[in-house]
């Protein structure tokens, strides 16, 4: 658990058209913005921060999607806006036997998931 986390993005204007529409299924919107940084979260929560810079990255970061339909949902409105394929949405056995968990890369190749862990 975590209460927020900033990630450095080359180009903060990309970044935002991704995040903004993958965090989209998940309740997450842009709650700050001012020069050079951003701020994502839920109404009045930012939790994850980008800051344009020198990414020192890649880095792995996983949001909880309320069921497997939002995990799905993170997917397909990520990849048209600029991310790419890391792993379909699907159960993933080896972490746990109801791990369902869709996997993309961001515009500076983050590995970004969404994850329901939920039974069906």
């Amino acid at each position: 658990m975590f209460d927020h986390i900033q990630v450095k993005v080359k180009d903060l204007k990309s970044s935002k058209r991704f995040y903004t529409a993958a965090l989209a299924p998940l309740g997450f919107s842009v709650q700050y913005e001012d020069d050079g940084v951003l701020g994502f979260g839920p109404k009045g929560a930012p939790a994850l921060w980008l800051a344009e810079g020198e990414s020192r990255g890649p880095v792995h970061i996983a949001f909880v999607a309320k069921d497997r339909a939002a995990v799905k949902a993170f997917y397909d409105a990520a990849l048209p806006a600029g991310g790419k394929d890391n792993g379909k949405p699907g159960l993933r056995p080896e972490y746990h036997a109801n791990y369902y968990g869709g996997f993309v890369k961001d515009p500076d190749g983050n590995n970004i998931e969404a994850v329901c862990h939920k039974e069906l």
